[in-house]
């Protein structure tokens, strides 16, 4: 398993637009192979701070989700309402 933090940072006054967007983001990746669980926490110190906390079995379904047509064609409307690029940071648990 592995897990998949993503960072993102809304513009000023976009944030229910962007929940709307972002929870069609959601419900596509859950039917997606491989996802096993989720969930999006808000920044404490800045609420336009989003980062969701994703599960999935392997960083190949990752990958296939990332790079679909499906994800791409829903972060085309998701893009436009960020201020900054969304980041992406691919985890594993450590061997020791």
């Amino acid at each position: 398993m592995i897990r998949v933090l993503i960072e993102r940072h809304i513009a000023e006054s976009l944030e229910e637009a962007y929940e709307q967007r972002a929870r069609l983001v959601l419900q596509q990746a859950v039917a997606a192979p491989g996802f096993i669980s989720g969930e999006t926490l808000v920044d404490s110190h800045d609420p336009n701070h989003r980062i969701t906390l994703a599960n999935w079995r392997s960083e190949a379904d990752w990958d296939r989700w990332f790079h679909s047509p499906e994800r791409r064609d829903l972060m085309a409307e998701l893009i436009p309402m960020m201020d900054k690029d969304e980041a992406v940071t691919v985890l594993q648990q450590n061997a020791i």
